[in-house]
């Protein structure tokens, strides 16, 4: 006789350190807040209620927002309620882990599954999948051994490293955002390809498609006569800015090209003040402007007025930003590394660099600029491809890996090589 699954009602997520309604582009917001809120969004429309869990960091938030029908924000106090970067939060795991059961049995809840994003939630994660006895699915987005390979002077604390090593063996499935994601966490810590499952972010192809340009461009104010270069993400070496600025200087138009920079908050001043270091070292200083953290509604706008947008990380785990440009119909010229590789066709859709140096991103983006008719082929190109990407789709796909797991864990059955609607 079958054993009877229980139906998908209710989940809870952890986002422990940053808030899915966190601006993007401050120093702790970036695409994975975005992944969460969506998700969370659609999942709650389609029936699953959705309980969103983050650290408290200001004393005045109410302790449960509504993000959406069907999902909802908790705040935890985990910690002190300020602001805090990763490193200091690291003793406050288990603080937030009861924090979590407390708000859950207070409410007399019962979460089908946990989903947890970065190591921090994982590591909260696993006390709580054990007490609960539930499954327990993580996405870790970055990982701290990647970084340190990416870029030598990256600095992660040991206990990252070592609960990552752990705790990639914890769970009961890893999503990842590429194929790249999953050879990775095959060749460094020995996981078995079945027990990662992929599925890219989305985009919203609604918000972000083409438009005008120079209608964009009048909106924003910009100068006639100009071309427009877009880098848009966290104000952090990481991200490689300071090779595009140098590309510039060494660019065949560069007296005619407008460099804006859109990210970072307050708490980047130092990566602000090295980039303007070096953006007056080349003699460009007056042809970047940085714009500080956008509005995500706001964004689009900006893709629309670029001629091409340009992501020179040194790793990305999927590349949101890039995915939004090409939906917007811009080229890109990114890093050949990680998710970026998945999501852009070398000379096809935007041009992959594989060298992290700018003489090459400067080559890629004035053959753009010189040839009208190759860039727009390659942005429309672009917008072709990412039709895959739409939320609607992604949620689909992660919730028919949820119900999977929830069936093997009610059936006893073994972890398949691949997951429905993922790969």
């Amino acid at each position: 006789m079958a054993v009877p699954v229980a139906r998908l009602t209710r989940i809870a997520v952890l986002s422990l350190h940053t808030s899915p309604l966190a601006s993007l582009g401050s120093s702790k917001a970036g695409g994975m807040n975005y992944y969460v809120r969506r998700i969370a969004e659609q999942l709650g429309a389609g029936g699953v209620a959705v309980d969103v869990f983050t650290r408290r960091d200001a004393p005045a938030t109410p302790e449960v927002v509504l993000i959406a029908p069907g999902a909802r924000l908790v705040h935890v106090a985990a910690g002190p309620a300020e602001p805090l970067e990763n490193e200091p939060m690291i003793p406050f795991t288990a603080q937030f882990a009861a924090g979590v059961e407390a708000f859950r049995a207070r409410e007399a809840l019962r979460y089908d599954l946990l989903h947890s994003h970065y190591w921090l939630s994982v590591e909260a994660g696993d006390e709580l999948a054990r007490a609960w006895g539930t499954p327990h699915l993580a996405m870790f987005h970055t990982l701290g051994e990647v970084k340190l390979r990416a870029r030598a002077s990256e600095r992660e604390p040991k206990q990252r490293l070592e609960a990552e090593r752990r705790l990639v063996h914890c769970v009961d499935r890893i999503v990842a955002a590429s194929e790249h994601e999953r050879q990775l966490l095959r060749q460094m810590f020995r996981v078995p390809p079945q027990c990662v499952t992929v599925i890219p972010l989305g985009v919203d192809l609604e918000r972000f498609q083409p438009r005008d340009a120079a209608v964009a461009r009048a909106a924003l104010a910009l100068p006639a006569g100009e071309r427009v270069l877009l880098a848009v993400g966290r104000m952090e070496p990481l991200k490689g800015f300071d090779i595009i600025v140098r590309a510039l200087a060494q660019m065949t138009q560069r007296e005619r090209v407008r460099l804006l920079l859109v990210g970072g908050d307050e708490r980047a001043a130092a990566e602000f003040a090295r980039l303007r270091a070096i953006a007056q070292e080349e003699g460009v200083a007056g042809r970047v402007h940085f714009l500080g953290a956008i509005p995500h509604e706001r964004l689009a706008v900006y893709y629309n007025a670029a001629d091409v947008v340009v992501a020179p990380s040194f790793y990305e785990s999927f590349g949101l930003v890039a995915l939004e440009a090409m939906a917007s119909g811009v080229p890109v010229v990114a890093s050949r590394v990680g998710g970026l590789v998945s999501t852009i066709a070398d000379g096809r859709t935007g041009y992959l660099v594989p060298w992290r140096c700018p003489e090459p991103f400067a080559e890629k983006i004035d053959l753009l600029l010189s040839n009208e008719a190759l860039r727009r082929a390659l942005g429309a190109a672009a917008r072709q491809s990412v039709q895959q990407y739409a939320w609607a789709h992604v949620a689909t796909a992660l919730r028919a890996l949820y119900e999977l797991v929830l069936e093997q864990a009610e059936t006893g059955a073994a972890t398949p090589a691949a997951a429905p609607g993922g790969q």
